[in-house]
């Protein structure tokens, strides 16, 4: 089958990382880790796996973090990862042969897939975290039936949908209902993932919450918010006119640019009617500011800017994956903040009902009225990746949000 294959070969990431300081090409040139390959077919490692034909795959910003090399070798997540590698784990496909086992999807199905190698899939008995429902913490990501990973696209088993078919557990495919479409349907993860982060620290009704970053994960947390919490004042922080627009579209009150940062802090405190307290030097803290943070982008420099304009006692949610830095955190004891971590999602608490998040996703859609495909701006065959990943690499110039794959001949 063909598929876009990552692999750790050392000489291939050195010259990619050297030649990638001349031109940004390198990451997807004919040196890179990541080439286009003749694949054999995906094995089932068990009777009650099937594989799936791929009909659309999303870029995850963690796909193209690691194309990009934008990342750090002390990051204990390199502990979870086998390779070589197929990435995407946005997956939306039709089921095209089913294990012995397989009793709950059949022939033809047209399925979205929940990512996560869990207990289950492992052919294991379900941890304490599995049990609970929180799928992305679970405790067996490197044991069982299928090789270390946390999720398709980083184990070398369970290969992800940047290939013409993907292999995957019959739990972890979701029949698509007949009123959800292929392209509203290939959003159910990273739906699923600010949905999850949003229930972690639901903010106040009639409060104000800050979506600090408007690619996906944060487009989709202001869609979710205005759809939930009519009353909330939903303000946003965005890095390009493109994203600055949809997000208006998407619900928000008002978008602000991420940078000069103090000008940035200046406007939140204008904007929500708070006090400045000027330090000597740097960016001056809220006396004030807004109930809670949806971090999506997680650097040193949204995680400082949040906590300066967050309230006493709010709340910052931590759903990024920027490589960590230093940075001045005395606003965090002194306003006595909570800082909360927000990893995938699972089985997902909503109106005093207990669902998987994609159910939930397909729930919004059908009966709350949600449309977020207004986020997909790009798509391209998997022949045309390196074009693809470009579009993520420069998003100021191709105006990219979620970017798909959606031709796999």
């Amino acid at each position: 089958m063909l598929a876009l294959q990552t692999t750790d070969n050392p000489l291939r990431l050195v010259s990619t990382k050297l030649l990638s300081y001349l031109n940004a090409r390198a990451f997807v040139g004919p040196q890179s880790p990541m080439q286009l390959r003749d694949l054999p077919e995906p094995r089932l490692p068990a009777d009650d796996w099937l594989v799936a034909e791929t009909t659309l795959c999303g870029l995850c910003g963690s796909d193209y973090k690691q194309v990009f090399m934008n990342g750090r070798v002390d990051n204990p997540m390199t502990s979870m990862i086998s390779w070589p590698q197929v990435l995407g784990h946005e997956v939306v496909a039709r089921v095209r042969g089913t294990g012995p086992g397989v009793t709950q999807r059949s022939e033809g199905e047209r399925v979205l897939l929940n990512p996560w190698l869990s207990c289950v899939t492992r052919g294991l008995e379900p941890c304490e975290f599995c049990r609970e429902g929180r799928l992305a913490q679970c405790l067996n990501f490197g044991a069982g039936a299928i090789a270390r990973g946390i999720h398709h696209g980083n184990s070398a088993t369970a290969t992800g949908g940047f290939a013409q078919r993907v292999p995957g557990h019959e739990s972890q495919w979701f029949p698509i209902p007949d009123g959800v479409s292929d392209e509203a349907a290939v959003l159910g993860d990273p739906f699923s993932v600010s949905l999850h982060a949003i229930l972690k620290a639901p903010p106040p009704e009639d409060g104000s919450a800050l979506v600090y970053g408007c690619g996906t994960l944060g487009l989709l947390a202001v869609a979710i918010l205005r759809n939930v919490y009519p009353r909330l004042r939903i303000l946003a922080v965005a890095r390009f006119e493109h994203q600055a627009e949809l997000a208006r579209r998407l619900g928000a009150d008002r978008v602000f640019r991420h940078r000069p940062t103090k000008q940035l802090v200046h406007d939140l405190a204008e904007d929500t009617g708070s006090a400045l307290n000027e330090p000597w030097m740097g960016l001056p803290m809220l006396n004030g500011g807004v109930d809670v943070v949806y971090d999506t982008v997680s650097s040193a420099e949204t995680l400082e800017v949040a906590l300066r304009v967050t309230r006493s006692f709010g709340t910052v949610v931590i759903i990024g994956v920027e490589p960590a830095r230093t940075f001045e955190w005395t606003p965090l004891y002194f306003k006595e903040i909570r800082i909360v971590g927000s990893n995938g999602f699972g089985i997902e608490t909503f109106a005093g009902e207990r669902r998987h998040a994609m159910q939930w996703y397909f729930h919004f859609i059908e009966q709350r009225g949600l449309d977020v495909t207004p986020i997909i701006t790009h798509r391209f065959p998997l022949r045309g990746y390196r074009e693809a990943f470009m579009a993520c690499h420069d998003q100021g110039r191709s105006g990219a949000v979620k970017v798909l794959f959606d031709d796999f001949r």
